[in-house]
């Protein structure tokens, strides 16, 4: 369990540096942390209005599955994956829930 409040604590603190940063494309719209700290299901959304369009979108999704940080979503160029090595989370425990199950096992560096 220390592990998981370790990873959540991680994960908590880069969604709020990405939260911080808004849009130069539009600053109006808000950056969200959604976060279930009991079932261990973590975003960032955006949500707002730009001009005259309503913009919904996550841009991070991480999940804590047995004892495991697993990417959901990535829509940036980040390496999210190398920002939470840096954070502390160990690199054996990261997994890519958008790489396709088989393609996991073959993709070194994949961490599944």
């Amino acid at each position: 369990m220390e592990k998981v409040k370790k990873y959540q604590k991680i994960i908590l603190q880069v969604l709020e540096e990405y939260a911080n940063i808004k849009s130069p494309f539009m600053p109006e719209v808000e950056n969200l942390i959604i976060a279930d700290t009991k079932k261990h299901h973590y975003q960032l959304v955006r949500m707002g209005w730009y001009k005259d369009r309503h913009v919904h979108y996550t841009v991070f999704h991480f999940d804590i599955l047995d004892n495991k940080v697993w990417i959901q979503e990535n829509r940036t160029d980040v390496k999210i994956d190398e920002e939470l090595i840096e954070a502390g989370v160990a690199a054996k425990d990261i997994c890519s829930g958008m790489e396709h199950p088989a393609m996991r096992r073959l993709v070194e560096g994949v961490r599944a």
